[in-house]
């Protein structure tokens, strides 16, 4: 499909979170390793706060209300979704730098979705929403590495 709306993405981006936290939390749950489980509900976590962030942009009433109705036409799908999707399915009881790996993987390819969609905005409102939210999610980013770092120093 060419065209889309805004709000599209957000809610998008909101179930992979939700998704992402009920993963890492099941994994926890049948993780053997210490340090792992410590790390996939460290995780969980982030990915629940993700979720929780994004989708105050949905609710009613929101300043967002506008540019989330936006439409915008794309000629290319989006690869994004379809790479994040594999990469979710690669969730797992893994070693905690693999875990890190990953979830670094999944961020940086929404956070490229985003900035993509920022570069491509014909509307002002739309490019500072998706340039705000890309920004947010680079922040975001880098306190999972710098928080993922001093588990894994335990």
């Amino acid at each position: 499909m060419r065209f889309h709306r805004v709000r599209e993405v957000i809610e998008w981006a909101v179930r992979t979170h939700a998704e992402l936290a009920r993963q890492y939390e099941q994994s926890s749950c049948e993780c053997v390793d210490e340090r792992t489980r410590m790390a996939l509900r460290y995780l969980a976590e982030h990915e629940r706060q993700m979720h929780t962030a994004l989708t105050r942009y949905l609710a009613d009433g929101s300043e967002h209300r506008n540019v989330l109705e936006t439409w915008f036409d794309d000629t290319t799908e989006f690869p994004q979704p379809s790479v994040v999707a594999r990469l979710c399915d690669a969730v797992g009881d893994k070693a905690v730098e693999d875990l890190l790996a990953n979830a670094l993987a999944i961020h940086k390819t929404m956070e490229d979705l985003y900035r993509h969609r920022a570069e491509t905005a014909p509307i002002g409102d739309e490019r500072d929403f998706f340039a705000a939210l890309a920004a947010s999610h680079e922040a975001e980013t880098r306190r999972l590495v710098r928080d993922m770092s001093r588990l894994d120093a335990l």
